[in-house]
């Protein structure tokens, strides 16, 4: 006969093995979460701490749909680091240039992904008038200001929040303080990114300012559809709804004048290959279109596709302009995360935008914002897939 003491004993070890065995699961789990370094803080939408920047914490955040589109961004910078979408195969891939880590953006790419601030695209000479008073800008691009100066919003680190109501939505919240990079005025400044079913991926702008100050915020993400960096963007098609554009000088300032595309190789009015008159264009294209928007409204801007992958981007704004830049200036010393050359025309940016130097050119779309009033500014990307 058994005692019942040693089967006391018995269901003793057999429960505590189980206490062992499920501290052991708990240990093992939170130790491989630690290990991903990923935490889910809402339905399509989770972050990873990414690292630190002017001693704040990094993160880098994923937006999902159903279909497994992905978006991720982080709030150094508000940079989307990656796209990935799929082909006309179903095989998925990123089709923007980024890195795999903080480290890349921390050794100042040309703008990868980022949000750009307070002012997107060039200012002559680096300063503008306002009334009377004359402000003296940051010059990083020769004798111009260039995307906000030395340390524009593409270089500093966000206020984060992530919500989902109807689809995944990440909120950046920034305070650009009163002399900033020399330009006048406290900027509250809102963008928000939100991810929908419908493989679109929308951008809102928003401001407040406590003194006039000039505003142009944009995205500076560059695209390659075929998702491997190795391959140009110059066998692209792309439609501009434009049918005229800003000339620029040597410098790439605008002249003031706005001229007919027409019989020009900027005429991309019905969508054409980028490589088809680019070498018409010293350097490349690095210009602003006038899209032909009749009010503010989200309307079409552009159209880029790649048959060779089937992939389709098609852009709306609610702004005056779109900037398209053939990434003249990449030349391979930059490497992508696995250690490839990001060379000239690996990527091309699409960036909707008020017109360059706007402060200093009275007849452009005024870019002045004042106390009182808000900006406010939407694009829209909606990728698809043409079989």
């Amino acid at each position: 006969m058994i005692h019942s003491k040693n089967i006391i004993a018995v269901k003793q070890l057999h429960f505590h093995s189980i206490i062992f065995f499920a501290v052991l699961i708990f240990f093992s789990s939170c130790k491989e979460a630690k290990k991903n370094n990923e935490m889910q803080i809402h339905r399509g939408i989770t972050k990873i701490n990414w690292g630190t920047a002017d001693d704040k914490p990094v993160y880098l955040y994923t937006l999902t749909n159903k279909d497994g589109m992905q978006v991720k961004i982080s709030n150094y910078g508000g940079t989307i680091t990656s796209i990935i979408v799929a082909d006309k195969n179903d095989s998925m891939g990123n089709i923007v240039l980024g890195f795999d880590s903080l480290s890349g953006y921390l050794a100042k790419p040309p703008y990868f992904g980022a949000t750009i601030g307070r002012y997107g695209n060039r200012i002559a000479d680096g300063k503008f008038k306002i009334g009377d008073s004359l402000y003296r800008l940051a010059t990083n691009n020769g004798k111009n200001h260039l995307h906000g100066g030395i340390k524009g919003f593409d270089k500093v680190v966000w206020d984060a929040a992530a919500t989902v109501d109807s689809v995944p939505e990440l909120s950046l919240h920034y305070l650009s303080k009163d002399g900033e990079e020399g330009y006048p005025g406290n900027l509250q400044v809102t963008v928000k990114f939100w991810l929908n079913d419908d493989n679109e991926l929308s951008i809102e702008y928003a401001a407040q300012t406590d003194k006039p100050t000039p505003v142009n915020l944009t995205n500076h993400s560059y695209f390659n559809l075929k998702g491997d960096v190795t391959s140009t963007i110059l066998e692209h098609t792309l439609m501009i709804d434009g049918d005229y554009y800003t000339p620029v000088d040597s410098s790439l300032i605008p002249t003031g004048e706005i001229k007919s595309v027409k019989k020009t190789p900027f005429d991309f009015t019905q969508a054409k290959k980028i490589g088809e008159r680019i070498n018409e264009v010293k350097g490349g294209y690095d210009h602003n279109f006038v899209l032909n928007k009749k009010n503010d409204s989200l309307q079409l801007a552009a159209v880029l596709t790649d048959s060779s992958s089937g992939r389709q981007l098609t852009i709306y704004t609610t702004e005056p302009g779109i900037q398209f830049y053939s990434g003249n200036f990449l030349d391979g010393s930059i490497k992508s995360s696995d250690g490839k050359p990001i060379d000239q025309h690996s990527g091309l940016c699409l960036e909707t935008q008020h017109f360059p130097d706007s402060p200093n050119e009275p007849g452009f779309p005024s870019t002045l914002l004042k106390p009182g009033t808000k900006y406010h500014s939407i694009t829209k990307w909606k990728f698809s897939v043409v079989k």
